[in-house]
C-alpha cells in the first residue's frame, strides 16, 4: 500500500530544483534540413529550450497522491451514473506558493472513473469555468455524439450528460478537454483524469489490481515553475510547450511506499508536447504488459518504453524488501527519430527523474506473470476494403487544416480499413484516432515490434516513417456527427492539424460538406 514514509535511506540533499537552461536563441527554421519544412517555419520564431536534465537533482520528498475513485450511483434502469465538475482553483506545487489551476471536482486533475465492460454508464459533466470546454474520453469506443470532441462543447454553467455502453477490452484510458483551438491550454491547466475499463478476462489473471495499493496510476506531465514554486509559462519548441520539470499525479518530486512484491504502474503521458522514454535507474528491463487498448499477448521486456502525448503503457516491476528504485525518462534523438539539432529543441535530448518507489521492509508475495496475457487475433488485413493515406507535414494533414463544417473522410459501418500515416517532414508528430482502437500492420514495411503489436489509439509517428494501421468500424453509424483524427501534440491540434470522419450506413454520405480530393485505393 502507499503511505507517507518518515524514513530516508538516501543521503539528504538541499532542494535546489533542476537546472534551468536558457532557451536557445535560434529559430527552428534555421536548424531544419529540407526546403519544405524550412519554409513552413520561417518567421515563426519557435525557440526551443536548451537541454534539460534533472537526474540526481530531485529530492523525492513528496508522497505521491493517488487520484480518488469517482463515486457513482446506479439508476433504476441499471445505468451507472458518474459526475464531473470542471472548475477553477489553486494548487500549491510548493508550500505557500499557490498557482491558478483547473481540475475536475477539485483544483487539479480529476477522479479516476472505473467501469466494467458491458455496463451502461452516464457522466454528468458540469462546466463551472468562465469559458466553454469539453471532455473527450480518450481511447473509448462510443457514439460520436458522446465522444466529447469539439462539437460537444459544454458552455459555462451548462451540464452535458453523455451515455453509452462500455464495449471494449480492459484498459487504461483517460479523459481530457478537446475544445477547438484551446486544448493545449485546458490540459496544461490541469483538466485530465483516468478512466479504467475492467473485464472478466483481465480480472481472471493473477495481476496487481488493487487501486492505489499495488495498481498505481502515474499521470506524467511537464511544467515550468518560478523560483518560489509557482507555475509559469514553458518554453515552446516546434512540438509545443516543454517544461523543465515533471509532475506526477499533480505532485513535484513524488515517492510511493509500496508493500507488495510486484507493482503495476499505469503510465499515462498527459503532457501536451513532450515524448518520454521511461526506464529504471538500474537499467533492469521494463516489463510492459499493456498499451493503449489493453493487455498485450505476453509481457515484453524493454530497455525503455517510449510514449508520446496521449499514449499509455502498463508496466510491472518486482521489488525486494527495503529497496528504493527510481523511474526515469531519458530521451535520445535516436528514440525520437529526430536529427540532433531538432531533437535538442523539442525535448528529445532531455532526461528526468520521474518517481521513486520505496519498498517496505516486508512485502506481500506475488505470483509470476502469466506467460500468456490475452488473445491477440490477427490484425485483419485480409478484410480491408478501403485504404486511406494521411500525410503529416507542418501543422497540416494532407495539405489541409481543420474546418469544423467539413468532413474529410466517410467510413462505411461494418468495414475494415487501412490507414497509411506518413510523416513527410523532419519534425515530431503523433497520430490519434477517435472511436476505435487500431492494430499496426507495418512500420516502414516491416512488422511492428512486440510492444506495438497490441491495440492502440495513439502512435508516435517518427519523421520520414510510414505506419500502416488496420481499423475496424463495427457500429455507431451517424452521418450528422463526426469523429476526429489528429496530431496529439496539442499545439499542433490547436493549430489545425486535425481532420474529421463520419461513420455511415452503406450507401449513405455525411451530412456535412465532404472533402474528396486526396488519394484512396479501394
Amino acid at each position: 500500500m502507499i503511505r507517507q514514509d518518515s524514513r530516508s535511506r538516501r543521503p539528504a540533499r538541499t532542494r535546489t530544483g533542476p537546472r534551468r537552461p536558457r532557451a536557445l536563441a535560434v529559430t527552428a527554421a534555421s536548424l531544419v534540413v529540407g526546403a519544405g519544412v524550412a519554409l513552413a517555419f520561417s518567421g515563426c520564431g519557435f525557440v526551443g529550450p536548451g537541454q534539460v536534465s534533472t537526474i540526481g537533482d530531485v529530492d523525492f520528498d513528496t508522497p505521491m497522491p493517488v487520484p480518488p475513485l469517482a463515486g457513482s450511483r446506479v439508476d433504476a434502469d441499471g445505468t451507472r451514473v458518474f459526475s464531473l465538475e470542471a472548475q477553477a482553483g489553486t494548487t500549491e506545487f510548493a508550500p505557500g506558493a499557490p498557482s491558478e489551476t483547473w481540475g475536475f471536482d477539485g483544483a487539479y486533475l480529476g477522479p479516476t472513473i472505473v467501469a466494467d465492460r458491458g455496463e451502461r454508464v452516464r457522466v454528468d459533466v458540469t462546466n463551472s469555468l468562465d469559458e466553454a470546454t469539453s471532455v473527450h474520453w480518450h481511447g473509448m469506443h462510443l457514439p460520436a455524439e458522446m465522444d466529447g470532441g469539439p462539437h460537444q462543447a459544454v458552455e459555462p454553467g451548462a451540464t452535458w450528460s453523455p451515455e453509452w455502453e462500455i464495449d471494449q477490452r480492459a484498459g487504461t484510458l483517460w479523459y481530457h478537454p478537446h475544445p477547438h483551438g484551446e486544448t493545449e491550454q485546458h490540459v496544461a491547466r490541469g483538466l485530465a483524469g483516468v478512466f479504467l475499463v475492467r473485464d472478466d478476462a483481465e480480472s481472471a489473471l493473477p495481476l496487481p489490481r488493487e487501486y492505489g495499493v499495488d495498481d498505481l496510476p502515474v499521470i506524467v506531465q511537464d511544467a515550468a515553475f518560478s523560483d518560489d514554486g509557482r507555475l509559469e509559462s514553458s518554453a515552446t519548441g516546434f512540438a509545443g510547450r516543454l517544461g523543465d520539470e515533471l509532475i506526477v499525479n499533480g505532485a513535484r518530486a513524488p515517492y510511493a511506499v509500496v508493500e507488495d512484491e510486484v507493482v503495476r504502474l499505469r503510465l499515462i503521458n498527459a503532457s501536451t508536447a513532450r515524448t518520454y522514454a521511461f526506464g529504471w535507474e538500474d537499467e533492469r528491463p521494463v516489463d510492459v504488459i499493456a498499451t493503449d487498448g489493453g493487455l498485450l499477448g505476453a509481457s515484453v521486456a524493454l530497455d525503455r518504453v517510449v510514449l508520446s502525448p496521449g499514449e499509455r503503457a502498463e508496466v510491472l516491476v518486482r521489488l525486494t524488501p527495503g529497496e528504493e528504485l527510481r523511474l526515469q525518462s531519458v530521451m535520445t534523438p535516436e528514440a525520437a527519430g529526430l536529427q540532433p539539432a531538432i531533437a535538442s529543441m523539442n525535448g528529445a535530448t532531455d532526461a528526468f527523474d520521474v518517481l521513486e518507489l520505496r519498498a517496505a521492509d516486508r512485502l506481500d508475495p506475488a505470483p509470476d506473470v502469466p506467460e500468456r496475457l490475452a488473445e491477440q487475433p490477427p490484425v485483419g488485413a485480409e478484410d480491408v476494403v478501403t485504404t486511406r493515406t494521411f500525410r503529416l507535414d507542418g501543422f497540416e494533414i494532407n495539405g489541409r487544416t481543420m474546418r469544423m463544417d467539413h468532413v474529410d473522410e466517410t467510413v462505411t459501418v461494418g468495414t475494415t480499413e487501412r490507414w497509411i500515416v506518413e510523416n513527410v517532414s523532419e519534425m515530431p508528430h503523433s497520430f490519434h484516432v477517435h472511436d476505435v482502437q487500431f492494430r499496426l500492420e507495418a512500420i516502414d514495411g516491416a512488422p511492428p515490434p512486440a510492444e506495438l503489436a497490441g491495440w492502440k489509439d495513439t502512435i508516435l509517428v517518427r519523421p520520414g516513417s510510414r505506419y500502416e494501421l488496420i481499423l475496424r468500424f463495427e457500429d455507431y453509424a451517424d452521418p450528422d456527427t463526426p469523429y476526429m483524427y489528429h496530431c496529439h501534440l496539442l499545439m499542433h491540434e490547436d493549430q489545425g492539424m486535425m481532420g474529421q470522419f463520419t461513420v455511415v450506413e452503406p450507401g449513405r454520405r455525411a451530412t456535412m460538406t465532404e472533402e474528396t480530393d486526396h488519394d484512396h485505393a479501394h
